[in-house]
């Protein structure tokens, strides 16, 4: 009889100390995880909490001093805090609209050709596995004042002269969005041209037989049944864009993100707070309040999916 077995065998009063006897093996074998997960996942988190009712710093952590709920008052009415989270709501809608939007049209042409879709899935999934910094610094050299992309929009009448977007209060978050997009719109290519191919072709057959043409069936067949897969891209895109450091950090922009602010994020603030003023408490602070925020939107996206559904 296996252990599975075995436990389905034991009746429901049996003692707990017994219920582990039977099962020693499997916690023995899931142990290696429980433990990293405390100490690296748990301990951190559990300490980072604890932090945030302190001014404690790494340079002379002897000067702890309890401030009460001082930090989460001040990481919530922080203008810096929101203003990055105002570039990350800018950043995310250009993004999002572009990464899936290019992705569902990629994954629609993917779907319909027959030769070649080998090398074009390949081709259009190489900046996903590309290092960040190297497409970021790709990415900045284009669309520099003296890059390519700059000079063939002067030349075309686009542009009347060079644009420091670097310097702008609202370019370097769409530049980035869009660098951003040139790297990831290979995820949701993969990831819709496998929703497609997952839809029984007899409900474009049927859609035939009614006249439907090709813009019907995609909008009243294809779209509602890749809702599942738009969703989950929407989810991780969302956390992914809350989470942003390296794209900014790569490009040249300090821990502030410029002299304005214009490229601030929130996990750049919290690095600023916590390594450049070595204010550790109220950095903790800030990593917990976007967590809620994080998960706030999670749970939003969730209730909303579930209310479409039903």
């Amino acid at each position: 009889m296996t252990s599975l077995q075995a436990t389905r065998a034991m009746p429901q009063g049996t003692p707990l100390w017994l219920r582990i006897r039977r099962n020693a093996w499997g916690y023995v074998f899931v142990s290696p995880w429980v433990v990293l997960y405390m100490i690296f996942g748990l301990y951190p988190l559990i300490l980072s909490f604890y932090l945030t009712f302190f001014t404690y710093s790494f340079v002379t952590p002897e000067n702890r001093a309890f401030v009460g709920v001082g930090n989460w008052v001040g990481g919530a009415t922080d203008p810096l805090f929101w203003k990055a989270l105002y570039n990350i709501v800018l950043n995310q809608a250009v993004f999002i609209t572009l990464k899936n939007g290019i992705g569902l049209l990629t994954a629609a042409l993917l779907f319909r050709i027959t030769w070649g879709a080998r090398f074009f899935r390949t081709i259009y999934f190489l900046p996903v596995i590309t290092s960040t910094v190297v497409l970021m610094t790709i990415g900045d050299n284009l669309a520099s004042p003296g890059g390519p992309i700059q000079r063939w929009m002067i030349n075309a009448g686009i542009l009347s002269g060079p644009s420091f977007w670097k310097s702008d209060n609202t370019l370097p978050m769409i530049v980035i969005a869009l660098i951003n997009t040139w790297k990831w719109f290979g995820i949701s290519t993969v990831i819709l041209l496998a929703g497609m191919y997952g839809i029984d072709p007899r409900l474009y057959e049927a859609a035939a037989v009614d006249g439907a043409r090709g813009w019907d069936m995609f909008r009243r067949i294809t779209l509602p049944l890749l809702r599942p897969q738009l969703f989950f891209l929407l989810v991780v895109d969302v956390i992914n864009g809350l989470q942003m450091f390296t794209e900014v950090f790569s490009i040249g922009f300090n821990v502030y993100g410029g002299i304005n602010n214009q490229a601030l994020t929130p996990v750049l603030y919290l690095y600023a707070q916590a390594f450049d003023r070595s204010n550790v408490g109220y950095a903790s602070t800030l990593g917990l309040l976007l967590a809620f925020i994080i998960a706030g939107l999670t749970a939003i996206q969730f209730r909303f999916i579930r209310s479409e559904a039903d």
